[in-house]
């Protein structure tokens, strides 16, 4: 049977145990290591494509993935301090539905974190091309050092997009030298860019500009854009979607958390409500200011974000301050309204703060790999523990290196919506372990439990599907060929290496708390 393999909850955690990473973070840096990929992704990088997509109904759209995003949560709040190892939703699905849907989900994770991490290390290359070197310097990056061979829309790009790679493999280095210093510097960044977004929301909000006649009409490409189109507020929602990554990232650290059934809870939940009344603050700021109406296409619907449709758009004169134009949003509004030089402090706060995104993501993925390869689906090696910094060195020099050869050499093109369709898969999976477990081992203590958990995980369920659904259709086409790679990758290699599958189990004794290995009958097939 494929769906034979389970592995116990007891197996799993004596694991982590025996091979276990080092305890160092409390509840507060894991609310800012989730604050620090949330804020940062969604702000400085997807206000404008949001804009384009959904107008001023951006607002709503921050409002429907905040909601999708609460629910899932509260479901990652029970499992994760009930299960507070690496992993995530892959170790969570191993518990309930077993080995094989358990690898679907950690690869689809392994592709959301990789590509989300290309992604932004690309979107500070040009805030450091442009902001920092140009902006107060004057020097200008030669163009075959500042892009790589393809740009945005197929145009002729350059040789190496040289920012992108150094910056990747910076964040790489500091991820190697330790959990506990990467959090402190963490820490710096986000506090950077929460004050440079809080004077961006004083300045917007009260500002003379500001006229609520900017958000008429509030929906222009109405709530559902149509299916495949990813447009309208529910399209901008799952495009937005890609912003939330970070709180997911938090529970990727629980096997380096101190007292993990309180800290996890508090960081997961805390961190996703403050970055969501921010996301919401901003928008409207940005849209009563300046306005946020989408430049539209045939039939009104919106050119999409990213075209080169939309480029040569906003290439003519009378585009020219629109917010959705702009690849610098939140600065170029400020300037807009007459404050320059704040806006280009605004500008420098990303350049700052967009490294604390590239960090939660690359530390998440490495997570991932580091548990799938302590199962043995993937090479052990991976799994190795650096004896000085205690941290998996082996898989984040990996990862380090694959992210930074992506963003290098590759476009971002349509990299937030392919990352999203791997993440809505995970936090549906989530939603339904919870389930299961509360029904196979109710006894089980719970430091945490979802309220009303028969009504907040299926709605969790739904609302993935429901935003999946809305994803443009090469980033839904994207998620199962994908996964095909992957099955093939499991049934070549990770399903004949698996402990579980040779009948290796860890498990703790109950009367003494001693781990052993025990050799188990290996299921058939």
């Amino acid at each position: 049977m494929i769906l034979d393999r389970i592995k116990p909850l007891d197996a799993i955690l004596a694991t982590a145990e025996k091979k276990s990473l080092n305890r160092t973070l409390g509840w507060f840096q894991l609310m800012l290591f989730g604050i620090g990929c949330v804020i940062g992704t969604g702000i400085f990088v997807l206000t404008s494509a949001g804009a384009q997509k959904a107008g001023p109904g951006l607002m709503l759209a921050f409002a429907i993935a905040g909601a999708v995003c609460i629910v899932a949560a509260l479901c990652y709040a029970e499992i994760a301090a009930m299960v507070p190892v690496a992993g995530s939703a892959y170790t969570y699905s191993y518990a309930t539905m077993g080995e094989f849907l358990a690898w679907t989900v950690g690869w689809a994770l392994i592709m959301e974190y990789a590509i989300a991490a290309a992604a932004v290390s690309v979107g500070w290359s040009g805030y450091f091309s442009g902001t920092f070197l140009n902006e107060l310097f004057g020097v200008q990056l030669p163009p075959w050092l500042a892009a790589g061979p393809l740009a945005l829309g197929g145009a002729p790009g350059g040789l190496i997009n040289l920012p992108a790679l150094l910056i990747a493999l910076l964040v790489t280095g500091l991820l190697i030298i330790g959990t506990s210093e990467s959090a402190k510097f963490n820490a710096i960044l986000v506090a950077i860019k929460v004050t440079a977004l809080t004077a961006f929301v004083a300045l917007t909000l009260t500002s003379p500009h500001f006229d609520t006649a900017r958000f008429n009409p509030f929906l222009p490409a109405g709530v559902f854009g149509g299916w495949g189109t990813g447009v309208g507020a529910v399209g901008a929602a799952a495009t937005i979607f890609f912003a939330y990554v970070g709180f997911d990232a938090v529970s990727t650290a629980a096997e380096e958390t101190k007292n993990p059934q309180r800290n996890v809870p508090i960081g997961l939940v805390g961190s996703l409500l403050f970055c969501t009344v921010f996301y919401i603050l901003v928008a409207a700021g940005a849209v009563g200011t300046i306005g946020g109406q989408p430049i539209m296409g045939p039939g009104g619907v919106p050119f999409p974000a990213g075209s080169e449709e939309l480029a040569r758009q906003c290439a003519m004169p009378q585009h020219a301050g629109a917010l959705v134009c702009s690849n610098e949003a939140l600065a170029h509004v400020l300037r807009e309204i007459g404050f320059s030089g704040i806006g280009n402090m605004l500008g420098i706060a990303a350049f700052l703060a967009l490294p604390s995104v590239i960090l939660v993501l690359i530390f998440g993925q490495t997570r991932i790999f580091f548990v799938m390869a302590r199962d043995g689906l993937l090479p052990e090696k991976l799994s190795s523990v650096h004896p000085k910094y205690k941290t998996p060195h082996v898989v984040t020099l990996l990862t380090g290196g694959v992210v930074a050869l992506g963003a290098a050499f590759f476009p971002v093109g349509k990299l937030a919506d392919i990352s999203n369709a791997g993440t809505l898969y995970a936090f549906m999976m989530v939603a339904f372990a919870v389930l299961i477990l509360r029904k196979r081992d109710p006894q089980r203590q719970r430091a945490f439990r979802v309220p009303a958990v028969w009504l907040v995980a299926p709605i969790t369920i739904v609302g993935c599907v429901f935003l999946f659904l809305n994803l443009p259709i090469d980033a839904m086409l994207f998620l199962p060929g994908w996964g095909a790679l992957g099955i093939i990758v499991y049934f070549l290699y990770s399903r004949h290496n698996s402990h579980l599958g040779r009948g290796i189990v860890e498990v703790v004794d109950d009367i003494e708390g001693d781990e052993t290995s025990i050799p188990i009958n290996p299921p058939k097939g």
